[in-house]
């Protein structure tokens, strides 16, 4: 099982909607391979974590480059982990710059991260949020 962590550049801002479609589809895709992970989105910036079957995480994150709607991704980290830090979510989602309620965003985050024992992908998603946060 690894753990690939990259981060890439929209080529637009995206609205709610196409956000949500493809949340819909990652969801979707990401279940029937046994692929889990969290995406964090900061104006036109994606940070995503995936992890799961080698092969798996590979064909999804060669699915995502080949996607028109970004560019500019880059690996981060790609490693072999024993335990999965989202194992609870086909694709845990956090808008950087929108709280999901009352509160801010840094709290989100903060509470999305909070499984996360690694602490260098613990700090990629908390210093992201903060710098997208505005």
């Amino acid at each position: 099982m690894i753990r690939l962590i990259y981060i890439s550049t929209a080529r637009s801002v995206l609205s709610e909607q196409e956000l949500d479609e493809i949340l819909r589809v990652s969801r979707r895709n990401n279940q029937a391979v046994e692929v889990t992970g969290l995406l964090i989105v900061g104006g036109r910036r994606f940070l995503q974590a995936l992890e799961g079957p080698a092969e798996a995480v590979m064909k999804t994150y060669d699915r995502i480059k080949a996607d028109g709607r970004h560019f500019a991704a880059v690996i981060l980290s790609d490693r072999e982990i024993a335990k999965r830090s989202f194992s609870e979510w086909a694709m845990g989602y956090q808008p950087a710059g929108m709280p999901r309620a009352e509160g801010t965003v840094a709290n989100d985050v903060a509470e999305l991260i909070a499984p996360i024992t690694d602490p260098i992908v613990y700090a990629y998603f908390a210093e992201f949020a903060k710098k997208h946060a505005a």
